[in-house]
C-alpha cells in the first residue's frame, strides 16, 4: 500500500465518449453531455427541448463524422488513453484500488465507485482530471461523485483532488513534454488554447461580483475574488508553462476553443487566432492544449485537423500540434504525487 494511501481507492474522473463513431452511439451521448444544468444554464424546460429536440437528434450525425476522423483500431482516444494513463499510475501506487469513471459514457462514476469499493477501499479519492476549476467539469464531477457515494451500500469517505492548475507536477510535466518537440520543430509562436466557456459563467464565480472580467488584470494573480475563477486558472497555468519553457511574451499567445451556442464566451477565439497569426508573419506554429490531460475529439479533431485547416489556409506553413499528457510518465509520476499528498492530508 502507498504511504497516504492506506484504505483508499482513487477515481479518475473524465468526461467520456461515445461508445462508437456513428449516429446511434453519439446521440445518446450528447443527450446524456448537455442535458446539465452546470453545462447549459437555463430553464429545464428549455434545456431539455433544445438539447433532446434538436441538439442530439441534428448534430450527432456532424458529431460522429468528427469522431471517425479520430477513431483507433484500439478506439476512442480518450478512452485509450485514459487506460494507459491508469495502468502507468497503478505500477506508482502499488496495492491502491484505482478505477476510472466517465461523466458520460462507460466505464460510469458509479461502476468506478463499486469496483473501488469491492476491492477493499474504504474512502475514496475522487480526482477529476481537469487542470482547471469549472462548475461544468470539476463541479459535474463531484456532484455526481457526492450522489453516487450518498446512495452507495458502503457509504465510503470522501476526498477530493483539487484543481491543479499551477502545481509542479503539472506544469514541470507540459514542459518536460513540450520542450524537445519544439526544439525539434523550431515554431515561430507557440498557442496555448483551452477549452472556451461561457463569459456569465465566469461572472458568476466572482464573489465579489466587480472584479472578473472588469478589471484590467483581473487574472494576473489568484485571490479571494478568482480562487475557483476558470479564466483566472487557464492563466495561471500559461504563466508556469510559458515561463518553464522560456517562451516571450512575443513568440506566445493564449486563446479559447470549442464554443458551443450563442451569447458571449472567454476569447481570443482560437479558430480566430489560427487565421490572423500567418498575416502577422507567423509561418509555424506549435499548439497545446493545456485544460486536457488526455487527447480527445476537441485536442485530435478540433485543434489538430480543423485548426491545422485554418492555420495553413492563411498562409502558415508548418503546424504541430502537442499531444496532451496522456501517459507521459513525468505526469503520471506528477499525479501519483499529488494523489499522495491529498491521502496524506486526509
Amino acid at each position: 500500500m502507498s504511504p497516504g494511501l492506506e484504505n483508499a481507492g482513487v477515481l479518475l474522473i473524465n468526461s467520456g465518449t461515445p461508445a462508437a463513431p456513428t449516429a446511434e452511439a453519439v446521440r445518446p451521448y450528447l443527450r446524456e453531455l448537455l442535458d446539465n444544468p452546470r453545462v447549459m444554464r437555463m430553464p429545464t424546460p428549455l434545456r431539455k427541448l433544445l438539447v433532446h429536440g434538436l441538439i442530439a437528434p441534428f448534430r450527432a450525425g456532424k458529431a460522429a463524422q468528427a469522431y471517425a476522423r479520430i477513431w483507433t483500431e484500439e478506439g476512442s482516444p480518450l478512452l485509450v488513453h485514459s487506460e494507459r494513463a491508469l495502468a502507468g499510475l497503478r505500477k506508482r501506487l502499488p496495492g491502491t484500488p484505482i478505477a476510472l469513471g466517465m461523466l458520460c459514457g462507460k466505464p460510469s462514476v458509479a461502476e468506478g465507485i463499486s469496483a473501488l469499493v469491492d476491492d477493499g477501499a474504504r474512502h475514496i479519492i475522487a480526482a477529476p482530471l481537469y487542470p482547471q476549476y469549472a462548475e461544468a467539469t470539476v463541479g459535474t464531477a463531484l456532484a455526481l461523485v457526492n450522489t453516487e457515494i450518498a446512495g452507495h451500500p458502503a457509504r465510503p469517505a470522501l476526498v477530493v483532488l483539487p484543481p491543479f492548475y499551477d502545481a509542479p507536477g503539472f506544469i514541470e510535466a507540459w514542459c518536460a513534454h513540450t520542450r524537445p518537440l519544439l526544439a525539434s520543430f523550431e515554431p515561430d509562436h507557440a498557442l496555448l488554447s483551452f477549452h472556451g466557456l461561457p463569459e456569465r459563467h465566469i461572472r458568476e464565480a466572482d464573489p465579489t461580483g466587480n472584479t472578473c472580467l472588469v478589471k484590467t488584470g483581473c487574472c494576473d494573480q489568484i485571490g479571494r475574488h478568482n480562487r475557483r475563477c476558470y479564466r483566472a486558472h487557464c492563466f495561471a497555468t500559461a504563466r508556469g508553462v510559458t515561463h518553464g519553457l522560456a517562451l516571450t511574451p512575443d513568440n506566445h499567445s493564449v486563446s479559447f476553443q470549442s464554443r458551443l451556442g450563442p451569447g458571449a464566451w472567454l476569447g481570443p477565439a482560437t479558430r480566430d487566432r489560427l487565421a490572423e497569426l500567418p498575416p502577422k508573419g507567423v509561418r509555424r506554429l506549435a499548439v497545446l492544449c493545456p485544460s486536457f490531460v488526455v487527447d480527445n475529439l476537441e485536442t485530435l479533431e478540433e485543434i489538430g485537423m480543423q485548426g491545422k485547416e485554418t492555420f495553413l489556409e492563411a498562409g502558415g506553413e508548418a503546424f504541430l500540434l502537442v499531444p496532451s499528457l496522456n501517459d507521459n510518465p513525468v505526469w503520471l509520476d506528477g499525479l501519483a504525487t499529488m494523489l499522495r499528498d491529498v491521502g496524506t492530508e486526509a
